[in-house]
């Protein structure tokens, strides 16, 4: 008698709500169902968390791809969504640090001339100083050094000011990396003070270094570093509060041993810098 009084309750539901009665019992056992994609899903949410939820769907598929797992990223879209996980950019303007000061020493040809690609390791250099504020209101400067081949940060250093000390301590540190190229260096920068003083000119001289500028007030002729830096400031900066240098520091410092070793790039078939 109840089981008929439950069937008479659901006919006058799905009659009301014009709901195919078929439809209902398909979905009712697909939902009594196990979760065939629980697997896939889990280690979804274990990239998502692995990379400080940066990854989106392109670049978790990429990862589930190197980790032995062929799905589509159509899917891996779908259940992302499914999830509610997303990868948020966070912008924030500040005003960019500039080391012109005018017509002080020798500027440099432009050699890269916008020609950022090479296969060969060493070959093309590029580097720059940016500017990050703590909560206290303390500055820190970051100079990295970037290779051209593969996106990898060789050398870095960090200063509470942008002296030449400063810039000449990430070129120190690369010079004797770069002896392993296969062909003469060139390492590019804007036109700041501390790339056209002399030291740095004649250091790049005595290890046979080349050097090359972008042309003064354009961005683009240095944009492998305008766009790492857009991605370190994004991923790791903004959103984020540091009280004090040294938790900055030690924060750029683990995000850039993470970008070189484990934040996989698509431009690189899926890998990252040192692999």
């Amino acid at each position: 008698m109840e089981e008929l009084t439950d069937e008479f309750h659901l006919s006058d539901i799905l009659k009301v709500t014009k709901f195919p009665k078929s439809t209902y019992y398909y979905w009712g056992k697909k939902m009594e169902q196990d979760n065939p994609d629980q697997e896939l899903e889990d280690l979804i949410l274990t990239i998502f968390k692995e990379n400080d939820e940066n990854y989106g769907y392109r670049r978790i598929t990429d990862e589930l791809h190197h980790r032995g797992h062929q799905v589509n990223h159509k899917k891996v879209y779908r259940l992302m969504k499914k999830l509610g996980i997303s990868c948020i950019k966070f912008s924030h303007k500040t005003r960019k640090y500039r080391s012109y000061k005018g017509k002080i020493g020798t500027i440099a040809k432009n050699r890269i001339n916008r020609r950022f690609h090479t296969p060969y390791p060493y070959q093309k250099l590029t580097t720059d100083v940016t500017k990050f504020k703590t909560q206290e209101g303390k500055k820190l400067y970051l100079s990295p050094i970037m290779d051209m081949a593969t996106g990898e940060i060789l050398s870095f250093s960090m200063s509470h000011k942008p002296d030449l000390s400063f810039v000449m301590e990430s070129l120190n540190q690369v010079l004797p990396i770069i002896k392993q190229a296969t062909y003469r260096t060139t390492i590019h920068s804007d036109q700041g003070w501390q790339y056209r003083h002399q030291k740095w000119v004649q250091t790049l001289k005595k290890n046979r270094v080349f050097q090359s500028m972008s042309r003064k007030g354009n961005c683009l002729d240095n944009s492998p570093m305008e766009n790492f830096f857009g991605i370190l400031k994004q991923e790791m900066y903004y959103g984020k509060t540091f009280k004090t240098y040294e938790e900055l520091k030690e924060a750029i410092e683990k995000y850039i041993y993470y970008y070189n070793h484990k934040r996989i790039k698509r431009k690189l078939a899926g890998m990252s810098p040192v692999q």
